[in-house]
């Protein structure tokens, strides 16, 4: 649990913390707020009534003390604020709307086939109009629109170096025009951070401070949680592990190099191995003979080690998390086999979790963690804000 501070400039980072102190407990009272945050209890009372009056947080009914006074839980309010995901591939479109607990309130989506800028534009806007229309809220809550898309990203403005699953999209400014068509703050993220974001929300990483998040779709990318916070990198794209070479002269992969993980691991990889078009469905992979398919997945193990030896030694999570569009069947096979290589890192006696999880919400925590994108950038603590002089928070 992040802790708070009590320092008067760090106003911002306090109010991040509580929000994330309850959504993690589910309800608690001003007392147990201060002690899990560290906050005083002065601070922590000031903090909890601004939030109720802006309507984040509600009150339950007082508990029945032991003694003293009786204790008022509180718990977020899931007609706080309003967000939409929307999540970006070369074959499907979707957009969910999300209130401030989580809860999908509509969805909607749209086919497509490698579709260019001038095609998916226009159809995520219409995305947003659906969702927008489709449940009834006050539109002062809605925070804003989060995008999750295959990266890697460019230098200004995030716009995009046309990846292999979406190639048309070089320099092409994606958050100006989408926030020009809908009117809407957006906040672009690529899908592997966005799917750590969702499993840290709502899926089997909600206690964990540091881990990794493989997201296994057209390409390979990680998501990385580092002490509570998502490490982007300079440029938004730390965590392209896809192109680390595994295999010297290998296979040839779209960056120019040979022998790329990706290029083992990955939806295109097994397309590609069982002679699939690109556009297939990823449970056509599980159509496929059960043998061979059993061989493939063997085969992608000693590249995939390459990458979880990697990450252990150099980030040392708490676990590595498999996802993505890959069937969860395939994932839990891949995990499976993984597990059964030990470790090369010692001092595990205190683990709390296993080394490799499948991710709980599958296929869609992408778009879970686009939606979650606003929230996360509203509410999530932030230790830069401590970094502030006195007056800038």
């Amino acid at each position: 649990m992040v802790a708070g501070t009590n320092l008067g400039h760090a106003k911002s980072h306090n109010r991040r913390v509580v929000i994330e102190a309850i959504r993690l407990h589910g309800s608690l009272s001003r007392a147990e707020i201060a002690r899990i945050t560290a906050l005083s209890g002065q601070t922590a009372s000031n903090i909890v009534e601004e939030l109720e009056q802006a309507d984040f947080l509600v009150a339950a009914p007082s508990r029945k003390p032991t003694r003293g006074q009786p204790a008022i839980p509180y718990s977020i309010n899931p007609d706080g604020a309003f967000s939409i995901g929307l999540q970006l591939d070369n074959q499907l479109l979707i957009g969910i709307l999300t209130d401030l607990s989580g809860k999908v309130r509509a969805s909607s989506e749209r086919r497509v086939d490698g579709p260019s800028p001038e095609e998916a534009m226009p159809l995520l806007a219409a995305i947003v109009d659906d969702l927008l229309s489709s449940f009834a809220f006050e539109r002062a809550r809605f925070l804003g629109i989060g995008l999750s898309m295959p990266g890697p990203f460019g230098i200004p403005g995030k716009t995009l170096i046309g990846p292999p699953a979406l190639p048309g999209w070089d320099d092409f400014p994606i958050t100006a025009e989408l926030q020009r068509l809908t009117g809407f703050p957006v906040i672009l993220e690529n899908d592997a951070t966005a799917a750590a974001i969702g499993e840290k929300w709502y899926g089997t990483a909600r206690d964990a401070a540091n881990f990794i998040y493989l997201f296994v779709g057209a390409g390979l990318g990680a998501g990385v949680f580092l002490n509570g916070q998502i490490h982007h990198g300079k440029n938004s794209n730390a965590g392209e592990i896809g192109h680390v070479v595994v295999v010297p002269g290998g296979l040839e992969c779209s960056c120019g190099a040979r022998g790329c993980l990706e290029r083992y691991v990955s939806l295109l990889a097994a397309y590609e191995h069982f002679h699939l078009a690109s556009t297939a469905s990823p449970d056509e992979l599980l159509a496929q003979d059960p043998v061979a398919l059993d061989h493939w997945i063997a085969s992608t193990i000693s590249p995939l080690r390459i990458a979880v030896d990697m990450l252990e030694l150099l980030l040392d999570p708490e676990t590595i998390v498999l996802g993505g569009f890959m069937p969860a069947p395939i994932l839990k096979k891949m995990a499976e086999q993984l597990l059964s290589i030990p470790s090369r890192i010692n001092s595990r006696t205190a683990r709390t979790m296993p080394r490799i999880v499948v991710g709980a919400t599958s296929r869609k925590t992408s778009v879970l963690g686009a939606a979650a994108l606003p929230i996360f950038s509203e509410f999530s603590p932030q230790f830069d804000v401590l970094l502030k002089r006195q007056g800038g928070a």
